[in-house]
């Protein structure tokens, strides 16, 4: 196992996996609709900007249409999309993550997308992630994920398969920890905490046969006291591995230090983990099933009040939707492609094969509105049961407390 530089690193940031969708009335290479006198207006971060000007020039040559990039904070992008699309005042695209989808359909701003037989060439995590109730809303373009980082000098580098043989490994490693997570300290963070929950089969929402995400809260039951019962027992009045004073920095410091052989991250992380011997491999099970972590996706959204909707979608499928366009995204903006075969050649990095395959267990992070009731509840039940909370009686009241601000 080699050294992990942090110039390689800056290879990184997430992985993910996305297919699905697919009809046949897209356009197709050999149909480019006329763009004369017409403009396509293109928000973007400053990040992305380089990438997008090389297919846009190509969509100018071959079209005859106007592209005019409009560079803004990526902070910025949803609210001003949301406000600007129904003055007709935002632009025909713009770059966005997944996770805005139900605000955006929710204020009826975007448009469904038809990638037609080019949906095949993604992964189908990212395709998923950038569905809603069924539609195809945006072309994904990066996935990212949390994985096992493990320090190689201490445990090797073989993936353990469950939470218990971890422990043992970490154990043998006579360091001062068998294992750190960042809880955020007392804040809670249900997102890395997540790959075990869905161990146990406690899902944060029940997701349709199509993969579309429901209202419906799936932490309840038995597979949520399952889960909420090993948080307990691995919080203050048990083993200790999980604690609320492990935030963010203490949690690399320790990894850092050797205190710690393993712990739980994101790509973003490993250009602090400068000059370690690294491994990155799925989370391991802690309930049996498999340990799904939240996907995240990047893409490009259509408006719902374009005005040149067919030139804009013959954009994005034609032009940002091929092999070329997607590894200038990625070297632009280096995070783990959804392109499927650029996926497959950065993986030729370990650091980066371990990410994606994390990514490919998982689950895109619920876009549906009713998800921003559940962090705080969530986060908040599980820092009480680390702490020493009845486990299943805090785990049922969060659950019944989500249910009821996400009624309706």
């Amino acid at each position: 196992m080699r050294k992990y530089m942090a110039v390689g690193a800056l290879a990184l940031t997430a992985a993910f996996v996305l297919t699905g969708c697919s009809s046949s009335s897209a356009p197709q290479q050999d149909e480019k609709p006329s763009g004369e006198g017409a403009e396509l207006v293109i928000w973007t971060d400053a990040e992305r900007a380089d990438a997008i000007t090389a297919a846009a020039k190509d969509f100018e040559d071959e079209t005859g249409a106007k592209v005019t990039l409009v560079q803004k904070n990526f902070e910025d992008l949803r609210d001003d999309f949301i406000a600007q699309v129904p003055t007709g005042e935002g632009p025909d695209i713009t770059v966005g993550a997944h996770d805005w989808l139900g605000a955006l359909v929710a204020a009826g701003v975007v448009d469904t997308l038809d990638l037609g037989d080019k949906a095949e060439s993604f992964e189908q995590v990212a395709i998923d992630a950038m569905t809603y109730d069924g539609q195809l809303y945006a072309l994904p373009y990066s996935l990212e994920s949390i994985a096992l980082v493990q320090n190689v000098d201490l445990v090797g580098e073989d993936a353990p398969k469950t939470w218990d043989d971890m422990i043992a490994k970490g154990k043998a490693a006579g360091s001062e920890r068998p294992f750190v997570i960042n809880t955020e300290g007392e804040t809670g963070d249900g997102y890395t905490m997540y790959p075990f929950q869905t161990s146990f089969g406690a899902p944060v929402f029940v997701q349709d046969d199509a993969g579309s995400y429901t209202s419906e809260v799936g932490m309840g039951g038995d597979a949520g006291e399952a889960f909420a019962q090993w948080l307990g027992a691995n919080g203050k009045s048990g083993t200790g591995y999980i604690s609320t004073t492990v935030d963010y920095d203490i949690n690399n410091e320790l990894f850092m230090s050797g205190k710690a052989p393993y712990t739980i991250q994101g790509p973003w992380a490993i250009p602090v983990y400068e000059n370690m011997n690294l491994a990155v491999n799925p989370v391991p099970t802690a309930g049996g099933e498999t340990a799904a972590p939240f996907v995240g996706v990047q893409g490009f959204y259509l408006s719902s009040k374009s005005k040149n909707a067919l030139l804009a979608q013959e954009f994005l499928v034609n032009y940002l939707g091929t092999e070329g366009a997607q590894r200038a995204l990625y070297e632009a903006d280096p995070r783990i492609p959804a392109w499927k075969t650029l996926a497959e050649e950065v993986s030729s990095d370990p650091i980066i094969a371990g990410f994606v395959a994390s990514a490919q267990n998982g689950v895109p992070m619920p876009s549906i509105p009713e998800m921003g009731s559940v962090w705080d509840l969530w986060n908040a039940a599980q820092v009480q049961i680390i702490n020493g909370a009845d486990p299943v009686a805090t785990w049922n009241k969060m659950v019944a407390d989500v249910e009821a601000a996400t009624a309706g």
